[in-house]
């Protein structure tokens, strides 16, 4: 049986005898908030809403009352409806209330309540600015009175009221009411409001009691694990949420939100390039508009955020949530997570998030996804870091599924539509096969002029001086007096880089004129050199304590940059971005003289001497007692500068007739101390070759040398066959004391799979410089041999395989860009997503090997091997292919713009979508290849052997087919239609056109031959 709103009003009236029915909504305020308080005091003193009910049509009528009053009272409103229940229980004991009633009264005392919490949180705002009578308002109040509910409907309300027919009714009267105060947001607003109602249904439905006893099926229990789940996400808001922008920058006395500036980002298309032709946009614009987008396409996406180093992605992350913590919820509930926390993949992404929510809203509701009542914006930072954390690329790729479908899931379920956003670097998603279809990409761009006069306007809000303007002036302005080096200009565009440049140069530390001739690597190492003096010497110094760093440490500058990098290289090597303490100290324990240094702090300031110490500088403790540095590009730097000092200590002159002042033996074990782990990623790396690259004390040749041995051994088996206990057990070993699960095969395979990285690095050093291009010359697969083919690498490849498949590619494919491979056996092989950039892999043997989407330009394929070898999309501009075999390889669209196929056996091939422009296949033998709608633009086909290939839709626009066989060939498709040419086609002496199939008339009629 239906029931309308007015007949509900009716019955309710009928309990009190009016003299005059006034029904209006003049002046109910304060009838209504002396309503409100009487029951708050005491429940059963219904006579107290005589007034409320003769005076209006429905408790919502006071929102035609000043809202500054409703809310400012700070009265409950839940006890109005219970009052009103028990009062038509009262005086309807034959016909007791029933669901509908019940759902008609409570749900308006909820909305109120609703109401006024949310509008409560924006303070300052005048809602009653322009307020009248209002005729769209009362309007909207007397179409409520029309609403029919039955027990369906009803029950539907409460399970969820912001999807219910009520709840738009009343967003109808809250909109109109928030109009007439001209409210900009109010859409928003009043969505939150929505949303937010169900919270007060159920602590109505808990309070009302026997009331609503054998109304309602749900039991009091269920009632109150839901009012405790929202208690539960209030908890992880305020504890997890709100804190973020107020946690200190570094060490600074200000927080994150004082100095921060919202982002720009630019479009990214789904090859992974940025689309220039867009200007860069407003990052936090961006996110807000895609939360709220209708389109089913785009609720389908998983927003992704690419950005370098130290762009500022993290701190959006943190920023970004609390906006929508402030602005959105519980429209949108958001929950921030580090993704290099995430210890183990579960077997699906709602499993894996739960274990990162330590709160009982996801750890004690198996239905906390599916809840239509909640929603989450799910922001996951740093998925480069749990990359690097892995070294697994299936793993990441079973992540990324899980992610793109939990999006897709969540876009086709009405109780679960949340949303994701991801944060990494742009490596992040490097040499991956499957990427989700539905990735919405983004890079954070640098910050421009604009964005950091905004920034430095904070700034001088904490440092009002005329040097924080000067500097700002000196780094923005083209015309000032001093001209700032470009490598600062550039560093200057991140946002971390912004912030060390101008706290040094507030702190008289930073060095300008250093900057001039660097590289962009050279000027990051300058600045990160830099800021490590003066943390160590300078940053927390003053007049009454010059030397407040060591009153706290009791260690030198020296010592204490010791012990920043043991501590970074601790971190890095337990495979996420924390270290215990006791690795760390155990690390320092290897060394004498950090040992004494230790011992000799702890005398003087207890056991804390290290945690104090390293915390001081750059470093965080965590909830687990370990330190992590505040950003990873510190911790990166630090890292390589480690290595760096062991390499030079490997190649120092001997004394008493040593060659060397390390032993092979002890360099050997350094090395599976040092590098026996993960994979050093390509900043690291980078970091490492620019500081080498200045010293003093780099001695290529010599390193180069030694390292090469050591590599020789290692693939000989040396060191894995060693009896026990050898180097890979005893660094296994100290890592799993410190609960790092890494076994002896994986630590023998890093530690060689890193010095091969150095040795490829120090390869690509020489090549540049004609001093040392005879005398360091890598080759990773042996030296070529005449007549045969060297495995070396091939046997290095399938044993680095056995931690999981492609390991070799994850750690090194991106370090193979100008190799030596030239004669090596790699059939069968998976090199897919490399950079084999200029390598030289002539005469090398790649029969079968997957090869696809690998960057090919200008590497030296002449007579290789690649008969049946998969090349999908591979880009192989200008390389030279000369006299290559690539029998029945797969070339699919792949990029083959100025290259050299001069004799080249493609027979067979699949070269449909493939760009061959300007190519040079003069002479080469082409026969049954598939050419569909192949790019041949301006190509030399002169002397080709095309015969019997499948040219349909294929260009050949000013094509030379000068004295090339098409004997058989099929010159048109039915979905790609007639190959097409133009004027400048030559097809002078062209053989076989009289045989060739399909041949458009326009070229018989051309060339002569109908």
């Amino acid at each position: 049986m239906k029931r309308r709103l007015s007949q509900v009003w009716e019955r309710l009236q009928q309990s009190f005898s009016f003299e005059e029915s006034l029904n209006t909504t003049i002046d109910t305020s304060k009838t209504f908030l002396d309503a409100a308080k009487t029951l708050q005091e005491n429940g059963n003193n219904l006579a107290v809403l005589k007034p409320v009910l003769q005076h209006s049509s429905s408790l919502l009528d006071v929102l035609c009352s000043p809202l500054a009053q409703v809310i400012g009272a700070g009265l409950p409103f839940v006890p109005m409806g219970i009052a009103l229940l028990k009062l038509y229980r009262q005086n309807s004991k034959d016909e007791p209330p029933n669901l509908e009633d019940c759902v008609f009264i409570v749900s308006q005392v909820a909305y109120l309540d609703s109401v006024k919490e949310i509008l409560s949180l924006d303070v300052g705002v005048n809602w009653d600015a322009h307020l009248q009578n209002s005729e769209a308002v009362r309007e909207k109040l007397q179409k409520l009175n029309d609403i029919e509910l039955d027990y369906e409907t009803a029950s539907k309300t409460i399970i969820c009221f912001h999807q219910s027919e009520l709840a738009q009714a009343f967003n109808q009267i809250l909109l109109a009411r928030l109009a007439d105060a001209n409210i900009t947001n109010a859409a928003i607003l009043t969505k939150r409001v929505a949303w937010n109602t169900h919270r007060y249904l159920v602590k109505a439905w808990i309070e009302s009691g026997d009331v609503t006893k054998n109304v309602i099926q749900t039991s009091l229990n269920e009632w109150q694990k839901t009012e405790q789940k929202f208690q539960s996400i209030d908890e992880y808001l305020n504890n997890q949420i709100a804190t973020k922008p107020e946690e200190q920058v570094f060490n600074e006395d200000f927080a994150f939100k004082d100095i921060y500036v919202s982002l720009k980002a630019r479009d990214v298309d789904q090859n992974g390039k940025l689309d220039t032709n867009i200007k860069p946009f407003d990052l936090e614009t961006w996110a807000k508009t895609l939360l709220f987008a209708t389109s089913p396409n785009t609720q389908r996406q998983v927003m992704f955020i690419q950005g370098g180093p130290g762009r500022g992605k993290s701190v959006f992350c943190r920023m970004f949530a609390d906006w929508v913590r402030q602005n959105l919820h519980p429209v949108w509930t958001p929950i921030l997570i580090r993704l290099r926390d995430i210890e183990d993949f579960q077997s699906s992404l709602e499993e894996t998030l739960r274990s990162r929510i330590k709160n009982d809203f996801a750890q004690c509701d198996d239905g906390w996804l599916t809840d239509a009542n909640t929603r989450f914006l799910f922001i996951l930072d740093g998925f480069d870091e749990l990359r690097i954390e892995r070294g697994n690329n299936q793993s990441v790729d079973r992540f990324l599924r899980q992610v793109g479908t939990f999006q897709n899931d969540c876009h086709e379920s009405k109780a679960m539509s949340h949303r994701v956003i991801i944060t990494g670097r742009q490596m992040a998603l490097h040499g991956i096969d499957r990427l989700p279809p539905n990735l919405e990409r983004v890079e954070v761009a640098e910050m421009d002029v604009k964005l950091q006069k905004q920034w430095f306007d904070k700034w001088y809000r904490k440092f009002p001086t005329n040097k924080t303007l000067e500097f700002m002036d000196f780094l923005v302005k083209p015309e000032h007096k001093k001209s700032c080096p470009p490598q600062i200009k550039e560093l200057a565009k991140e946002a971390l880089l912004l912030y060390m440049l101008t706290a040094m140069h507030r702190d008289n530390i930073l060095d300008i004129t250093k900057f001039e001739q660097a590289t962009e690597t050279e000027a990051k190492i300058l600045v990160y050199e830099q800021a490590l003096n003066w943390v160590l010497t300078k940053q927390r110094a003053d007049s009454r304590h010059p030397d407040l760093n060591y009153q706290l440490t009791r260690q030198h500058p020296e010592a204490l940059r010791r012990i920043l990098a043991e501590a970074a290289v601790c971190v890095v090597q337990s495979g996420g971005e924390s270290a215990s303490m006791q690795m760390v100290k155990a690390r320092l324990q290897q060394d004498d003289e950090a040992k004494e240094l230790i011992a000799k702090a702890e005398k003087e300031l207890g056991e804390e001497a290290l945690k104090t110490a390293l915390g001081a500088f750059y470093l965080k403790s965590n909830d687990s007692g370990g330190v992590e540095f505040f950003h990873k590009s510190i911790r990166e730097f630090l890292c390589a500068e480690r290595i760096k000092q062991s390499l030079e200590e490997w190649t120092e002159s001997g004394r008493r007739g040593r060659t060397f002042n390390v032993d092979e033996q002890t360099m050997d074990w350094e090395i599976y101390d040092l590098l026996g782990y993960g994979g050093l990623t390509r900043e690291i790396v980078e970091y490492l070759t620019g500081l080498l690259i200045t010293s003093d004390e780099f001695r290529p040749v010599e390193l180069f040398k030694r390292l090469e041995n050591f590599y020789l051994r290692w693939c000989d088996g040396e060191f894995i066959d060693a009896p026990p206990e050898n180097f890979p057990q005893k660094k296994m070993r100290l890592l799993q004391d410190q609960g790092i699960k890494q076994g002896q095969r994986q630590v023998d395979i890093y530690a060689g799979l890193n010095v091969m990285i150095l040795l490829l690095e120090l390869h690509r050093y020489a090549r540049g410089r004609d001093e040392l291009k005879e005398e360091i010359i890598f080759y990773p697969s042996g030296k070529p041999q005449e007549n045969t083919w060297t495995t070396q690498l091939l046997h290095v490849i399938n044993y680095s395989n056995g931690i999981h498949w492609g390991s070799f590619t994850d750690l090194l494919g991106q370090f193979l860009k100008g190799a030596n491979l030239r004669g090596a056996n790699l059939s069968s092989i998976d090199l897919s997503g490399t950079d084999l950039c200029s390598t030289d892999l002539s005469g090398a043997l790649l029969t079968n090997s997957n090869l696809g989407d690998t960057e090919l330009s200008h590497a030296n394929l002449s007579r290789a091997y690649l008969s049946r070898a998969y090349l999908n999309n591979a880009n192989l501009q200008g390389a030279d292919l000369n006299d290559v075999n690539l029998r029945s390889a797969d070339l699919s669209t792949a990029d083959l713009s100025n290259v050299n196929l001069d004799h080249a056996h493609l027979s067979g091939a699949d070269l449909s979508g493939a760009d061959l422009s300007h190519a040079n296949l003069s002479c080469a033998i082409v026969e049954s290849a598939i050419l569909l709608s192949a790019d041949l633009n301006s190509a030399d086909l002169s002397y080709a052997i095309l015969a019997g290939s499948i040219l349909g839709g294929a260009d050949l626009s000013s094509t030379d087919l000068n004295g090339a066989d098409l004997s058989g060939a099929d010159l048109s498709d039915d979905f790609f239609g007639d190959v097409r040419w133009d004027e400048n086609t030559n097809w002078e002496n062209v053989q076989g056109l009289d045989t060739a199939r399909n041949v458009p008339e326009a070229l018989k009629q051309q060339l002569g031959l109908s």
